[in-house]
């Protein structure tokens, strides 16, 4: 495959996916990176490692020098929403023809989550500019589960800031991957958005999940939002309780992935044993 795509933050769990998956369909990679140690298991996959930061313009013009898409997410650390303007206004420079924008679901929607509202200005950013670009927004992250597991007495407790009758949208960070890379590829999305997710549960649920993947008795345990010590993540639970809360389209999450795992392929493809004990 002859095809360029330039993915910004190959090293972290998204963009690692997305640069996964791409190598995996023969599509060349060109990785920014601040640290080429780091990303040395893509450079011997074959990617090319462009060392360096987002906010240098020679820097990503080295990186979006005729490459035929580009693969972009934003964080909250620093200032998310300028970050976002300073790659749309470098591709648009570059004349990138495929841009993709890793938002959240919801963003759209005027949450008032913080970091859900800067990444509604970053596609506003985009529209404005009339930037080439599809928003992908992926739904809550099935590894999040896993900062909320322990084992007690041989029970496992999964204890979140939301009731256990409370459905949840999840998806696994490998399938956000594999539906960007979709769509990096060529895929259209109608509306130039999609929100995706691989499966609905409740708490209650998620719980009887890990239970029949692991043969261990397993209880969700609510615990008060304000014990959550971020404003952000209390800001969210307290969303996740106004339904419909996220709203993705399974079907067409399908179509761009599908092998898209529910929760319990997902949980069957971890080394359970591991993860319980670390």
């Amino acid at each position: 495959m002859n095809t360029t795509i330039a993915v910004i933050g190959a090293t972290g769990n998204q963009g690692g996916a997305v640069a996964d998956a791409l190598l995996r369909r023969g599509a060349q990679v060109r990785a920014l990176v601040r640290d080429p140690q780091k990303a040395e298991g893509l450079a011997g996959r074959g990617a090319q490692l462009i060392k360096g930061d987002f906010t240098d313009p020679q820097v990503l013009r080295a990186l979006f020098e005729g490459v035929d898409a580009a693969f972009f997410m934003t964080v909250p650390q620093g200032d998310e929403v300028a970050d976002g303007r300073t790659v749309v206004d470098a591709a648009k420079r570059a004349g990138v023809p495929r841009l993709v924008f890793d938002s959240v679901g919801g963003a759209e929607r005027h949450t008032g989550i913080g970091h859900f509202e800067t990444k509604r200005r970053v596609e506003e950013y985009i529209a404005e500019r009339k930037a080439p670009a599809t928003v992908v927004r992926p739904v809550y992250f099935m590894e999040n589960l896993l900062h909320a597991v322990t084992v007690e007495d041989g029970e496992i407790v999964i204890r979140q800031p939301l009731a256990a009758d409370v459905p949840l949208q999840m998806i696994s960070v490998r399938d956000i991957g594999e539906v960007v890379a979709e769509v990096l590829l060529g895929t259209d999305v109608p509306g130039g958005a999609v929100e995706i997710a691989g499966d609905e549960k409740t708490g209650a649920d998620i719980a009887r999940a890990f239970s029949e993947a692991t043969g261990m008795p397993a209880r969700w345990e609510e615990i008060p939002v304000d014990s959550v010590p971020m404003r952000d993540a209390r800001d969210m639970f307290e969303w996740f309780t106004r339904l419909p809360a996220y709203r993705a389209d399974f079907a067409e999450t399908r179509r761009l992935a599908p092998g898209v795992m529910d929760l319990d392929t997902w949980l069957s493809s971890l080394d359970l044993e591991g993860v319980l004990q670390a």
